[in-house]
């Protein structure tokens, strides 16, 4: 019964073998740095616990889009491809049915899930090198249980950035760095509330930063540069604390903590646009516990 397979970092070429599909008890498949080239193993969908799937930098190639039916593992909480040749727009959908990265984590003390065994040999913990903050992260044993990704950067994805994307509320790492994506930054990325890294930088993005980014107090790393951004930077701490690279080769951005200033009639625009924001949050609070049974007579 095969539930781990790691081949990383070795000079494997060819296909990815489709005999995998056979094993319908496989969690963990890595077969990070190698020469694999192929396209997008959709039929990896059927194996029903599959929960680690990462393909990065190989010579897998071309669209994802064309699949008959949604690539969604029911238990896929990391899933990396960065470094390879996949291009085309992404499905609408594409994210939708990932439910594994929108349920909170349920972890036990002594947990030995990821710790793998043949019978009568020891253990061995699965381990994976991952990208996050802008830095790389060695990932063993519970850390698999607690994390969840997506790593797509260093492709050729074109299109709109998905607004499905905010499905995954529980999602923690989210790099689409250098691809080809392009429009604005969408407002449901701020459902993402466990999101703590952030990577959009090396795209064609367009139109202002969204305030609601702002409210991701868990978002530690946020990388927005080399982008066609605009306007003023919103003033939320989760914002303003990132470092002024973060920013850096957007020529429409100005305000802190760049050292570009606003004219007094963006700047107002965008202070008036977040105190109204404030202010219907506070209206609708008021409203709800005026209305809370015993709380006024």
């Amino acid at each position: 019964m095969l539930i781990s397979l790691d081949v990383g970092y070795n000079r494997l070429s060819g296909e990815l073998p489709k005999s995998l599909i056979n094993s319908t008890r496989l969690q963990f498949l890595n077969v990070e740095e190698n020469i694999i080239t192929d396209t997008f193993p959709d039929w990896l969908r059927v194996l029903p616990i599959l929960e680690i799937l990462v393909l990065r930098a190989n010579e897998f190639h071309g669209p994802i889009s064309y699949l008959e039916s949604s690539f969604s593992p029911p238990k896929l909480r990391i899933f990396d491809i960065k470094k390879n040749n996949f291009t085309g727009v992404l499905q609408s959908d594409f994210f939708a049915a990932w439910s594994a990265m929108s349920l909170p984590v349920v972890y036990f003390e002594g947990d030995s899930q990821y710790r793998f065994s043949g019978v009568g040999k020891p253990h061995y913990q699965a381990s994976v090198a991952l990208t996050n903050k802008g830095s790389k992260m060695k990932l063993v044993g519970s850390g698999f249980t607690i994390y969840k990704t997506i790593d797509i950067s260093r492709n050729r994805f074109q299109g709109g950035i998905l607004k499905s994307i905010g499905l995954l509320n529980e999602l923690i790492v989210l790099n689409m760095s250098n691809n080809a994506f392009t429009g604005p930054i969408p407002p449901s990325l701020s459902n993402i509330t466990s999101l703590q890294s952030l990577d959009l930088s090396q795209n064609g993005l367009s139109a202002k930063i969204r305030p609601e980014l702002g409210k991701l107090t868990f978002l530690a790393w946020m990388n927005l540069s080399y982008n066609r951004l605009e306007g003023p930077i919103p003033q939320g701490t989760q914002i303003q604390s990132q470092n002024i690279s973060s920013f850096a080769e957007n020529p429409g951005l100005c305000g802190a903590p760049l050292q570009k200033t606003c004219s007094g009639g963006e700047e107002a625009r965008n202070q008036d646009g977040e105190k109204e924001e404030k202010y219907q949050v506070l209206s609708w609070t008021a409203a709800a516990i005026t209305y809370l049974p015993g709380v006024f007579c």
